[in-house]
């Protein structure tokens, strides 16, 4: 059978086709850009009907009719969504609910699922979310310290993301060790524009680093991660600022751009490090530092680790960095491997989709 994932982002809409039961690749691509003021594509639904001429024209497929189901990624899900979801009008009510949540992505999320219903109608289509591989966290690991009635009133609480990229390198890790997944204690370090890292304990998902938003934890690409809120008041009160001005400062101009100046990619930066700029170094040291303390706390709330996992942008291509932290790691747990594996968060999707479509079938 064909499946189509669909990655719809705020401004652009990744997609790959894959042939089950084989996960054979047989198409991919991504459109970029929509709703600027240049481009062509000036919403979601233009993208999609985009993504489906340029799948009729390059693949080997002779029509819609060939796809037979659609898996789509939903940034948040809630408490509600613990697994992925056959998508209906209760399911779409609640990604609605959740986009509070996640304003830049769950409305996109969603305006590709819409379309796409009206574009298969019949298809089999999917929703797998960000936050279902860590709805397995422990209710003391995702409570915050705060009154208890903002948990109870609005859900205020830890719910972590990039759960389908840690999920499939999981999955990896154990075909790379030769071991069953529930007798693994594993990390994963998703690292890329956005930065997460997980623990994860025979396959379930125990810690993870995003919190309520995607701002909680490591360092990122212009996200500041961890930082005491009483400092963010001090900032506000002094310089004037709005909620919504202080928002964009912690998530759109902090992280590697924020203390660097230069930009949010670490490429950028390695390079202004390497002609001389301290405040690109000082970027540079304070990411594996926070990167260091995360691997060590979940290395000790563990107990040990089989295998310390990197991937993501950064994950993947910058081994020196890998190499340092594994001489770390060595020192203590001299046992732990240390892997850098390249995600497929589109073809994680993909698996779960088709384990949804074989379930149901067989439930008929």
């Amino acid at each position: 059978m064909n499946i189509l994932v669909i990655n719809s982002g705020s401004s652009s809409i990744k997609y790959k086709l894959f042939s089950f039961p084989k996960e054979s690749l047989i198409d991919k691509g991504e459109i970029e850009k929509i709703g600027e003021t240049k481009s062509k594509i000036k919403n979601h639904t233009q993208g999609i009907d985009e993504i489906i001429n340029k799948i009729l024209t390059k693949s080997s497929l002779n029509s819609l009719e060939d796809i037979d189901a659609v898996g789509h990624r939903v940034v948040h899900g809630g408490e509600k969504f613990k697994q992925p979801h056959l998508i209906n009008k209760t399911v779409i009510k609640q990604i609605q609910k959740c986009s509070e949540l996640a304003p830049l992505h769950n409305p996109a999320n969603l305006a590709g699922i819409k379309h796409c219903l009206k574009s298969f109608p019949t298809n089999f289509q999917v929703a797998v979310f960000d936050t279902a591989f860590h709805q397995t966290i422990p209710r003391s690991g995702y409570i915050y310290p705060i009154p208890y009635k903002y948990y109870k009133k609005y859900k205020v609480r830890k719910y972590g993301f990039h759960g389908t990229s840690h999920q499939f390198i999981a999955q990896k890790a154990a075909v790379i060790l030769k071991k069953p997944l529930d007798r693994l204690k594993l990390i994963t370090a998703h690292l890329g524009n956005g930065c997460s890292i997980t623990a994860i304990d025979k396959g379930r998902s125990v810690a993870t680093s995003m919190g309520f938003t995607p701002l909680e934890g490591l360092m990122m690409g212009t996200r500041c991660g961890d930082i005491d809120v009483a400092a963010i008041f001090n900032i506000m009160r002094k310089e004037g600022l709005t909620i919504d001005q202080t928002d964009k400062i912690l998530n759109k101009k902090s992280g590697f751009l924020g203390v660097s100046g230069i930009s949010n990619d670490l490429r950028s930066v390695v390079k202004a490090a390497k002609g001389g700029s301290q405040r690109a170094r000082l970027a540079i040291d304070i990411f594996i530092n926070r990167l260091k303390k995360y691997i060590g706390a979940y290395l000790f709330y563990l107990g040990r680790a089989d295998a310390v996992c990197f991937t993501g942008g950064i994950g993947e291509n910058n081994p020196d960095m890998v190499k340092s932290i594994e001489r770390k790691i060595k020192n203590i747990f001299p046992k732990t491997k240390v892997l850098i594996i390249p995600t497929d968060e589109e073809l994680m999707i993909a698996k779960l989709t088709y384990q949804l479509f074989i379930k149901n079938k067989r439930g008929k």
